[in-house]
């Protein structure tokens, strides 16, 4: 089908333009420069500042034009894209579709990365330039999803990104994108300062100087927001929200978000590090194999408590992937309900019955409340007889070392770039495949035939609702076998001075190009 783009609407370009600079703290660690190296949302969000994609998300994630003003599937198994003429690097060069076949090459082969953007070129089994404004994307087998996964893929050009190593993107060598900002500075772990591009193809945006911070600590970023140190804030702590509505001085939005908060667990290695008898030591087989010890593990929580008690009902209790009302959720599958005794029976059956020990990990400045959700999980679970150490992470600390498979359990989250939960099911759960792209951030390292046919059978699918149909039986698989166990969606909360408005996105990014002065 043709897209067209009648108008350049994208949300990007605020209006009225105005010649102000603007101070952005994020509670997200963001990790890179590379827009290639860290499939993780601050890192997408901060780069997204410098490098454009083919096709743009909106707020609610649908693909609008973007680099290229028109795309429509030529055959069944190729995508044909047209760009637009006059798009320019920061540096003056011209973009072209050798730049793509260029970004295409480069995604799988980034060195180091611990969450790879393979995903969204895996499909594509060869990059034709047809001419320097033309881009053909040929598939091996139907891929419906091309034009949504072009809206994750950031490009970048070959004259300013061959040979260069992540390290150069964070030098700032590499860092030279299309996009609406240039970079003056980065310092890593702390912030990054973009000027306005002139010459960006999608026409002036509204601030001249985006100052980029980091302050991991909630009431830290909230305080810098009261004192006016800061103009906007995200991951706005959850027991603030009501109290911050109130403030005159300051405005609150928010989105349902698509992030699915779990846990993931290690169902691969014979023993697992961090899983010990009642005296501390070890087993000599790793309990989280059984599914009988999964499903006690989840039956234990609580999640209508954590989500009052924890989120202040700024979350909703999750049993799958998306939340209610996305593609593929299936109303089947509610939150595993709360039975501690059907939990502690459970583990009796599979040779427990006085439980075990285990240490629970996970970042403590990375999603809203993880520190406190981390324990409220371990109470939980000690109830049933497993005796649960706590050990949160700064996030920059915690996934490389889970990338590195060094816990047992731990706390992550996962949305996704298309509406749609092709991403979660190939990237979280299908069997570790490099060649494929497949299993990525499969940190349980969860493996089931049936699961990759059902994903396989989802991802080929033209027909929506038959997609549908195979997402659901390919996710029902999963939950079934406890892959991971889902806690809640959460709530996309940001703050921003009087003055300033915001519009909240449900893929969480916090993005300078979002921001606008008030009417």
């Amino acid at each position: 089908m043709l897209r067209l783009a009648a108008a350049f609407t994208l949300s990007l370009i605020a209006s009225p333009v105005t010649a102000q600079d603007v101070t952005i703290a994020v509670g997200g660690a963001f990790t890179s420069l590379d827009p290639h190296f860290h499939n993780l949302t601050p890192n997408s969000a901060l780069t997204q500042h410098l490098f454009d994609r083919l096709l743009e998300p909106d707020a609610n994630l649908r693909p609008v034009a973007g680099m290229a003003y028109e795309w429509r599937a030529v055959s069944p198994t190729a995508w044909e894209f047209k760009l637009r003429p006059g798009i320019r690097f920061h540096d003056g060069s011209q973009f072209t579709a050798d730049d793509v076949a260029f970004t295409f090459s480069r995604v799988p082969n980034v060195v180091g990365s611990p969450s790879s953007y393979a995903f969204f070129t895996r499909p594509v089994r060869e990059v034709v330039v047809v001419d320097p404004l033309t881009v053909r994307l040929e598939t091996g087998t139907p891929a419906p999803l091309i034009p949504a996964m072009m809206q994750g893929l950031p490009m970048i050009g070959r004259r300013q990104g061959e040979n260069m190593s992540t390290a150069d993107y964070n030098s700032g060598r590499a860092a030279v994108g299309t996009g609406p900002y240039r970079l003056v500075s980065y310092t890593p772990g702390d912030r990054a300062v973009f000027e306005r591009n002139g010459n960006w193809y999608g026409g002036p945006v509204t601030w001249n100087r985006v100052t980029y911070r980091f302050i991991g600590n909630d009431s830290a970023r909230l305080a810098a927001l009261k004192a006016g140190d800061v103009d906007l804030i995200d991951q706005v702590p959850t027991r603030d929200v009501a109290g911050l509505a109130r403030e005159p001085r300051l405005a609150v939005f928010s989105t349902p978000s698509l992030r699915n908060v779990y846990l993931y667990l290690d169902l691969w290695r014979e023993q697992t590090p961090f899983v010990s008898d009642n005296q501390g030591r070890p087993l000599p087989a790793n309990p989280l194999r059984d599914v009988r010890v999964r499903r006690a593990l989840s039956m234990a929580i609580n999640r209508t408590g954590i989500v009052a008690q924890v989120m202040d009902e700024q979350a909703a209790p999750s049993g799958q992937l998306l939340p209610a009302g996305s593609v593929g959720h299936d109303p089947a599958l509610p939150p595993e309900a709360y039975d501690p005794e059907g939990a502690r029976r459970l583990l009796a059956e599979a040779g427990f019955p006085q439980g075990f020990s285990v240490t629970l990990h996970g970042p403590n400045d990375r999603y809203v409340n993880d520190a406190q959700i981390l324990q409220a999980v371990a109470q939980m679970w000690a109830r049933i007889g497993v005796r649960t150490r706590v050990e949160a992470l700064p996030s920059t600390a915690f996934f490389p070392r889970s990338a590195r498979d060094e816990f047992s359990i731990g706390l992550s989250g996962w949305g996704t770039g298309t509406g749609e939960p092709d991403s979660p099911l190939a990237n979280l759960l299908a069997t570790v495949d490099g060649s494929r792209g497949r299993g990525s951030t499969n940190r349980s390292h969860y493996s089931n035939p049936a699961f990759d046919i059902a994903v396989d059978r989802a991802l080929g699918t033209l027909d929506l609702a038959e997609r549908e149909a195979a997402y659901r039986a390919a996710t029902g698989i999963a939950m079934r076998d406890v892959a991971i166990i889902p806690l809640h969606h959460q709530v996309n909360i940001w703050a921003a001075r009087r003055g300033f408005v915001y519009e909240p996105r449900n893929d969480e990014r916090t993005m300078a190009m979002s921001l606008r002065p008030a009417p």
